[in-house]
């Protein structure tokens, strides 16, 4: 799904903002003296931005209470770091809200589910929300989650819910713009020449064995 992105700073204009503008101003705004010539520029970048502005984003699946706990959990998973920003920032959930739209079906039961049993289950132990909880015991709830070698045959579904969730929280950051950046993904870049996978890494594939590589 194609997504707008807002324009950078500057004065920069594409061909369809400049028809869009003259279409917008009478001719008498852009050429009617040097002083008023000279700030439409920074006027003319100013209007664009705010016209072109990204609305907020409503989620489709989620009510506000499970919104608030997909973007805690979102950045639990995926953090800032010193590399990249955190999974929220990527705009991760957001990936997950129109993926459930687009999916349906279990999936969506599975992470509803979920999120009900994280709150119902912080409640139950401190009293509290997942998202009013500490980042103790947050991470007390998690850590018998997260592990499913380690977990009980209790906490099976909701184990089966942090695995479900955990891979659409990785697969929406490294799709991203941001997370493809912080991979770094060399595809999509023109190349001057073709090498070929490195031997060592084929090596190491063990597609090529050593002593051929050597």
């Amino acid at each position: 799904m194609e997504q707008k992105k807002a324009p950078r700073p500057g004065v920069r204009l594409d061909r369809r903002a400049i028809l869009r503008l003259m279409t917008a101003m009478p001719a008498g705004a852009l050429f009617s003296g040097t002083q008023r010539a000279s700030a439409a520029p920074q006027e003319i970048a100013a209007k664009i931005a705010s016209q072109e502005a990204p609305a907020p984003y409503l989620p489709k699946i989620f009510n506000p209470s499970e919104w608030k706990t997909v973007h805690v959990l979102c950045d639990l998973i995926i953090p800032a770091d010193e590399r990249s920003v955190s999974a929220t920032a990527a705009g991760v959930p957001e990936f997950i809200d129109d993926w459930l739209d687009f999916k349906h079906g279990n999936l969506l039961s599975t992470i509803r589910g979920g999120l009900t049993w994280l709150d119902m289950e912080c409640n139950r132990l401190f009293g509290a929300d997942f998202i009013d909880s500490t980042t103790s015991q947050r991470k007390q709830i998690l850590d018998r989650i997260a592990y499913p070698k380690k977990a009980t045959r209790e906490d099976a579904s909701a184990v089966a819910f942090f695995n479900h969730f955990r891979d659409l929280v990785v697969n929406g950051f490294f799709t991203s713009e941001i997370g493809i950046r912080d991979l770094p993904y060399l595809g999509n870049e023109p190349q001057s020449e073709w090498r070929g996978c490195p031997a060592s890494v084929l090596t190491q594939l063990g597609l090529v064995s050593k002593s051929t590589n050597s």
